[in-house]
C-alpha cells in the first residue's frame, strides 16, 4: 500500500464524517409543533407567575 492509497482512504473517511456531522439522522421521537410548544410555555409561565397561596393567620 502507498502512501497515495493511505491518504485516499484517509480523506474518504474524513468525508465521511464531516458529510454525517453536517447532515444527522432524525431522532425517533416526539416532535411538538410550535402552537403547542407556545400554548405549554403559557401555562407553565401562568403558573410561575400567579401569587402564592394565602397563609392562614395564626
Amino acid at each position: 500500500m502507498s502512501a497515495y492509497e493511505s491518504e485516499t482512504r484517509d480523506l474518504k473517511s474524513l468525508e465521511t464524517d464531516v458529510d454525517a456531522a453536517l447532515n444527522p439522522a432524525e431522532a425517533d421521537g416526539i416532535f411538538r409543533d410550535s402552537r403547542e410548544c407556545a400554548g405549554l410555555l403559557l401555562v407553565v409561565g401562568g403558573l410561575l407567575l400567579s401569587p402564592p397561596a394565602p397563609r392562614p393567620k395564626k
